[in-house]
């Protein structure tokens, strides 16, 4: 499997839903740890062109949350494949609010066959 590597960069504004106190991360009204993972996973995801067919799961996540953002805040997501290695891709993966990082860290995912997957995973 070829790939080139790319970069996407996505914006996300922080709204109720995406508050630790809501998604019972933490107690309170700030950008939950687990939103700004999930939106590093989207930017990832956003990198591949995949046949049809084909998906990528989520196979590690490391990174830091280093600074609060309010609700209502802007969110700038960036994930920049930095290999390809057959079927696993690494990313470096970094969140900014107001051009500071926010959070950083490092992310891998694994192409596979959708269908293949999903079979697997049901059959149990």
């Amino acid at each position: 499997m070829k790939m080139e590597l790319k970069t996407i960069r996505i914006q996300r504004v922080v709204e109720q839903q995406n508050l630790a106190s809501v998604m019972k991360s933490g107690s309170l009204d700030v950008l939950a740890t687990p939103q700004m993972i999930a939106w590093m996973e989207e930017a990832a995801c956003l990198c591949l062109d995949l046949d049809q067919g084909k998906t990528s799961v989520g196979i590690s996540m490391n990174v830091s949350h280093d600074m609060a953002s309010p609700l209502g805040a802007t969110i700038t997501i960036e994930a920049k494949m930095v290999n390809v290695d057959g079927r696993k891709i690494d990313y470096e993966v970094q969140a900014f609010q107001d051009g500071k990082s926010i959070g950083k860290g490092v992310h891998s995912r694994f192409v596979v066959d959708a269908q293949k997957f999903m079979d697997k995973t049901y059959k149990k």
